[in-house]
C-alpha cells in the first residue's frame, strides 16, 4: 500500500509537471506578451532582503492561472497554466486589494521559474511600472462574501492599538499582513508560528463550539450549539462540513488549512455514517488525497510541519500525558504539556533544515500562549460574522478579544527577549539528523530525572542558565567580551553595528545592522543597558533594520540620523519604531560635538549642511563621526563613496591620523586612497556578511589597507570584533579569543 501511494503521488506530480512544461508559455521566455489571468490567491508583498538597501518598494506577488496569451507578433494561445505574477507598481494598494477569482489583463515579460518550481509553474510574468490593474471580470460571489468578512475583521481590529490589532486577524483568519517584522521574528523565535498560519487548532475550536468535544460528538451527552438547538446528529455532521468549507474559504486554502479541513472532513464523514473513527488513518488518508489533488503540497514546509505536529498529537502526546498523570501532574496541565512537547520534538529537526538553531523556550511559550487562543478565535469569528451587520458590535467584541491577543504578543516578545531563547545549532540536513539523534537521548534522560532529584535540579539549573545567560557568567565561561573593551563591531551579517563603551552598562551605538536579533544579542553580551545616543548613519536596511533589537529592553536617550531620508520606506520605519519606543529622533549637524562621561567624545564631520538639497545619495550622506574613546581615536565613515570621501577630505584637511578605522561600505572597492593615506589607521575593521553576494571586502581594498600598515579584522571571517586600548596602541580581539 505504501508503494502504491508513493507511485500514485509520483505519477500525478509527473503529469502535473508535464502539463505545465508542455504548454506554450515556457517557449515564450524573454518575450513581452498580453496575458489574461485569473487570480488564484491573495496578493502579497515580496519579502524584504534584510541586507538589501533597495530604493524601490517591494513588488506585489500574485498567484494566478493564465488563460489566454497574445504575443507581440500577433500570435494567440488559449491555455491553462499556473503562473507567478510579479508586479512593480507605484499604486500597490490597488493590486493588494484584488480578490481570488478576479480576472485581469496584464502586459508582462515572460520569465522562467526557479529550477525548483519549474514543475509546478509554467512561467513567471513580470509586470513593470504598472498602473492600476485592468480588471476584465470581478471576483465570484463567494469570494466577495469572504473578502467582505475578512475586511470587516481587519477594520474592526484596526481600532486596537499596538500588537493586538495586527495579531488578531492573523490568529483568526491567518492574515499576517499587518504584523511587524519585530513581532513576526518574536513569534518565530518562540515557536508560536503555528498560531498565525491557521491550522488544526483553529478548526478544532470552531467545530468544538458548534459540535462539542470530539470525544462526545457521537454520544447522547454531546454538547455544543448543535446539541442545545436540538439538531440531529447527521444534520450536525452536514452543517459541520459546511462550516469547514466556509472556514477554508475565509482563511484561504493554505497548506495547513487544507490538511486540517481534510482531517475534519473525514471525521465528520465518520460521524455522519456512524462508522468508527480512527484518527491516524484519517490523517494519512487526508494527506494522500491532498497530495494527489495538489502535488505542490509535498514541497510545502507548512504542510509538512502541520502533518508532523498532528501525527505527534495523535501518537506521542497521549502516551506522554498518561506518564505525566501517573507522576502526579493534573490532567489538563499534563495534556497541554504533552501536546506542546510532542509537537516541538517532532517539528524541531525539520525547522532546523531551513533555519539553523532550535528554540529553548518554545514549550513554555506555547503553554502560556495556549491559554488565550480559544477566546481570541471564538470572539474573533463572532466579530467577523457580525461586522457586515453591526460594525459597532463587532468593534466591541474585538475590543474584548484584544486582551488575550495582547497576552499572546507579550508571551512572544518576552520569550524572544530572553538571551538564550534560541540555541545555536547546525543548519541543513546534517544539523537536522544530529538533532533527531540527540533528541531521543535527551528524552531518555528526562524520563529518568524524577528518580534522581539532585540530577533533575542540576539539569533545571543548567537550562535556566542557558536561557538567561547572565553576562558575568558568560564572560567567565567564554572570555567574551574582553573586560577592557573600548569598541566592538558586532557580527550582524551584511551590515554595520558598532558599540563604543561610555561607562558602566552604557554605550554609544552606531548603526544596528539588518536584523533585530543579532544586534540585541550583541548588546546583551556586552551588558549594555543604556544608550545615551544611537546614531543611524543612513537609511539603508543593512544599517537600520535592527533598530527594534537595539531598543529592546534598554533606555535610549535619543536617535540621530542623516538629513537625507533616502530610502523613504526605511526612514518611515525608523520614525515608527522610535515613536513606539518613545525615543526622540533628530538630525546630525556637521560640527556638532558631544561628550558622554569623562572619556568618550565625538564630532560630526559629515554630511554638510544642505545635503538633501544638494542631491547627495544615501551612501554619500552617511553621518561620519570622529570619536575619541579614551586614548583611542576612531573614524566612522558609514558607507561614504569616493566622491564624498574626497569632498570630506577637502573640507577637513586637518584630519588627524587615527587608531581605528571602520572601513567604509563594508570594505567595497569604492574607496578614496588619499583619505586612507591621511588617516593612516593602525587597525581597520570591516563589517560584512560571510559569502555575501556583493564581493565585500574587495581584494583591492584589503591590499590598500595592508600596504598602509593597518591590521585588518573582518566580521565575515572572524565574527564579532573588539578593540582594547593598550600602552602600545589599539589591540584587536576576535570572538574566538585571538588578538
Amino acid at each position: 500500500m505504501a508503494l502504491l501511494c508513493a507511485a500514485a503521488g509520483a505519477a500525478v506530480a509527473g503529469l502535473r509537471g508535464a502539463v505545465e512544461r508542455g504548454g506554450p508559455l515556457p517557449g515564450l521566455a524573454g518575450q513581452r506578451v498580453t496575458a489574461e489571468i485569473t487570480v488564484t490567491g491573495d496578493p502579497a508583498r515580496a519579502r524584504a532582503d534584510p541586507g538589501a538597501a533597495g530604493r524601490r518598494p517591494r513588488p506585489v506577488l500574485l498567484a494566478a492561472e493564465a488563460t489566454r496569451v497574445v504575443t507581440g507578433d500577433g500570435g494567440e494561445f488559449v491555455l491553462a497554466g499556473s503562473v507567478l505574477v510579479i508586479v512593480e507598481a507605484e499604486r500597490a494598494r490597488d493590486w493588494l486589494a484584488l480578490l481570488p477569482s478576479t480576472r485581469l489583463r496584464v502586459q508582462a515579460r515572460v520569465g522562467r521559474p526557479m529550477p525548483g518550481r519549474a514543475w509546478e509553474l509554467a512561467a513567471v510574468l513580470r509586470v513593470a511600472e504598472a498602473g492600476p490593474p485592468v480588471v476584465t471580470a470581478g471576483p465570484s460571489a463567494r469570494q466577495r462574501f469572504a473578502g467582505r468578512l475578512r475586511s470587516g475583521l481587519r477594520e474592526a481590529a484596526g481600532t486596537l492599538p499596538g500588537d493586538a490589532g495586527a495579531l488578531l486577524p492573523a490568529l483568526v483568519i491567518g492574515d499576517d499582513s499587518g504584523i511587524s517584522p519585530e513581532l513576526d521574528e518574536a513569534v518565530q523565535d518562540t515557536g508560536l508560528t503555528h498560531l498565525i498560519v491557521v491550522s488544526g487548532s483553529q478548526v478544532a475550536i470552531v467545530l468544538g463550539l458548534f459540535m462539542g468535544s470530539p470525544g462526545t460528538a457521537a454520544r447522547a451527552e454531546r454538547r455544543g450549539l448543535a446539541a442545545r438547538l436540538g439538531i440531529p446528529l447527521r444534520t450536525t455532521a452536514v452543517l459541520g462540513g459546511v462550516l469547514v468549507l466556509a472556514f477554508v474559504l475565509v482563511c484561504r486554502p493554505e497548506p495547513s488549512v487544507l490538511r486540517a479541513a481534510a482531517c475534519a472532513g473525514i471525521a465528520l464523514l465518520a460521524l455522519a455514517t456512524g462508522r468508527r473513527r480512527s484518527l491516524l488513518p484519517a490523517l494519512a488518508a487526508a494527506v494522500l488525497v491532498l497530495i494527489l489533488l495538489d502535488p505542490a503540497l509535498a514541497r510545502s514546509l507548512g504542510f509538512l510541519l502541520s502533518v508532523l505536529a498532528t501525527g505527534a498529537l495523535l501518537t506521542l502526546a497521549p502516551v506522554w500525558a498518561l506518564a505525566l498523570r501517573r507522576r502526579g501532574v493534573p490532567e489538563r496541565p499534563a495534556e497541554a504539556l504533552a501536546a506542546a512537547g510532542a509537537a516541538h520534538v517532532v517539528c524541531a529537526p525539520v525547522i532546523t533544515v531551513f533555519a539553523a538553531g532550535t528554540s529553548l523556550v518554545a514549550i513554555p511559550c506555547n503553554l502560556l500562549a495556549g491559554l488565550a487562543v480559544a477566546p481570541v478565535i471564538v470572539l474573533g469569528w463572532a466579530a467577523m460574522v457580525l461586522a457586515p451587520l453591526a460594525p459597532g458590535g463587532a468593534t466591541a467584541l474585538v475590543w474584548v478579544a484584544g486582551w488575550p491577543a495582547r497576552w499572546i504578543a507579550a508571551v512572544a516578545r518576552t520569550g524572544a527577549e530572553l538571551p538564550g531563547a534560541e540555541l545555536a545549532w547546525p543548519g541543513g540536513w546534517w544539523g537536522a539528523a544530529l538533532l533527531a539523534a540527540v533528541t531521543p537521548a535527551v528524552l531518555v534522560l528526562a524520563r529518568r530525572l524524577p528518580r534522581r532529584p539532585w540530577l533533575a535540579a542540576c539539569c533545571a539549573l543548567l537550562l535556566l542558565v542557558a536561557v538567561l545567560r547572565p553576562p558575568p557568567l558568560v564572560r567567565i565561561l567564554t572570555g567574551w567580551p574582553p573586560p577592557d573593551w573600548s569598541l566592538v563591531a558586532c557580527d550582524v551579517g551584511q551590515g554595520d553595528a558598532l558599540v563604543i563603551a561610555a561607562g558602566a552598562h552604557q554605550a554609544l551605538v552606531v548603526d544596528t545592522g539588518p536584523e533585530p536579533a543579532a544586534v540585541d544579542r550583541c548588546l546583551r553580551e556586552l551588558d549594555v543597558r543604556h544608550i545615551p545616543l544611537l546614531v543611524l548613519t543612513h537609511f539603508h536596511a543593512d544599517h537600520v533594520g535592527g533598530l527594534s533589537g537595539a531598543l529592546r529592553g534598554r533606555t535610549v536617550g535619543a536617535i540621530q540620523t542623516s538629513a537625507v531620508r533616502d530610502t523613504p520606506e526605511q526612514a518611515e520605519f525608523v520614525d515608527r519604531v522610535a515613536a513606539d519606543a518613545g525615543v526622540p529622533v533628530g538630525v546630525a549637524v556637521p560640527g556638532e560635538r558631544r561628550r558622554v562621561g569623562g572619556e568618550l567624545s565625538w564630532e560630526v564631520l559629515w554630511p554638510p549642511a544642505g545635503a538633501a538639497a544638494a542631491g547627495l545619495g544615501p551612501n554619500d550622506s552617511s553621518v561620519t563621526l570622529l570619536v575619541r574613546a579614551g586614548p583611542l581615536t576612531v573614524f566612522l565613515p558609514g558607507d561614504l563613496e569616493p566622491p564624498a570621501q574626497e569632498r570630506l577630505l577637502a573640507a577637513r584637511p586637518g584630519l588627524p591620523p587615527v587608531d581605528v578605522l571602520k572601513v567604509a561600505h563594508h570594505g567595497s572597492a569604492a574607496q578614496h586612497p588619499p583619505l586612507l593615506d591621511r588617516l593612516r589607521p593602525r587597525l581597520a575593521l570591516i563589517s560584512c556578511g560571510a559569502d555575501n553576494r556583493y564581493g565585500h571586502p574587495a581584494p583591492r581594498t584589503l591590499a590598500a589597507l595592508e600596504a598602509a600598515g593597518a591590521a585588518v579584522l573582518r566580521t565575515d571571517a572572524q565574527g564579532a570584533l573588539a578593540v582594547a586600548a593598550t600602552p602600545e596602541g589599539p589591540r584587536g580581539i576576535v570572538r574566538g579569543g585571538g588578538g
